[in-house]
């Protein structure tokens, strides 16, 4: 097959879910309702942890990274996603399609790391609260957030020179939902064997560790929780555990399916579902399940709210 050089003035066609599906009306109106409730709730959050005071605290200040990340990870594909069905024009610039994976791999592997921190978060907090303030005092919650984003970006840049610096065919129809290195590699001409063992190892290191941390951290906050006299917060403890875990099983599980699993258990349609489920639902699902069950979060959004209201109607 004829090659076609790497160039800024190349363009890709990015066949996403909504120009492969039997009901693409539904799934883009589904996809618009999670967007604005993405938009809405992160940016909401973020409002309050921002404003009011009695949340600038360690558990707070991830929260509202997550939320922020979650906000820029779907802005990066949804918008796009939706103009290109809309328009019906599916085209993407090598630049942009460059600019988007850099994007999304760091929004993508921030989010690995910062949800193991939270998780670390929460185990100091219930099992060692005496402690708190010392193994998770504002400079270390700093330096998480820090390492999170620093990693990330690194490791984006890294993967993104090398993706698109590969040779690709003739054929440079993407069926994903976005430009990302599984898709990519399937153009390519060259043997990427080397390159997909590289990508399983960076997997491995930014899912599947993170997510171990997670479930350990999960399992000896349960078993202190079960040893607390109170049924009512044994409860309550066991229902937030099991949502927490829910979302972030269903983030990890996604994205391992993506970059961890070869090449022979994908398929362009199964690619282009489990794609969604990172991009656009667990980052209208988090805050959601991060914050309706904390009633500071809540209270903290009413007065927040509630300012506005009153500062409009004084406006008006």
């Amino acid at each position: 097959m004829e090659l076609r050089n790497s160039t800024l003035g190349s363009s890709f066609i990015l066949v996403g879910i909504l120009n492969d599906s039997g009901f693409p009306e539904l799934l883009c109106a589904t996809v618009i309702v999670l967007y604005m409730l993405a938009l809405t709730s992160n940016g909401l959050l973020l409002l309050a942890i921002t404003i009011e005071v009695r949340l600038h605290m360690p558990m707070y200040l991830l929260l509202g990274q997550l939320s922020l990340m979650d906000l820029l990870f779907t802005s990066v594909v949804t918008p796009k996603a939706l103009a290109d069905f809309l328009r019906r024009e599916n085209t993407i610039s090598f630049g942009g399609c460059a600019l988007q994976m850099f994007l999304a791999l760091t929004m993508g592997s921030a989010e690995d790391l910062l949800l193991a921190f939270m998780a670390y978060d929460r185990f100091v907090a219930i099992c060692h609260p005496l402690k708190y303030m010392t193994l998770m005092s504002p400079r270390v919650c700093w330096l998480m957030v820090a390492t999170s984003w620093f990693l990330a970006s690194l490791v984006a840049l890294g993967h993104t020179m090398y993706t698109m610096h590969l040779p690709f065919c003739m054929s440079w129809e993407i069926r994903h939902l976005l430009c990302e290195i599984p898709p990519l590699l399937k153009l390519a001409c060259g043997d990427t064997s080397r390159y997909g063992l590289i990508i399983y190892v960076t997997g491995v290191t930014f899912l599947l560790f993170p997510f171990s941390a997670i479930v350990a951290s999960y399992i000896l906050i349960l078993f202190t929780v079960l040893r607390m006299p109170s049924n009512e917060g044994k409860k309550k403890a066991l229902v937030t555990c099991s949502s927490h875990l829910t979302v972030v099983g269903m983030f990890y599980g996604a994205a391992t399916f993506m970059y961890v699993l070869p090449s022979s258990f994908h398929s362009p349609k199964q690619d282009n579902i489990i794609s969604v489920f990172y991009t656009i639902v667990t980052p209208a699902l988090n805050p959601l399940i991060y914050s309706l069950r904390n009633k500071e979060v809540m209270g903290a959004l009413r007065r927040v709210l509630g300012k506005y209201r009153l500062l409009a109607h004084f406006t008006l």
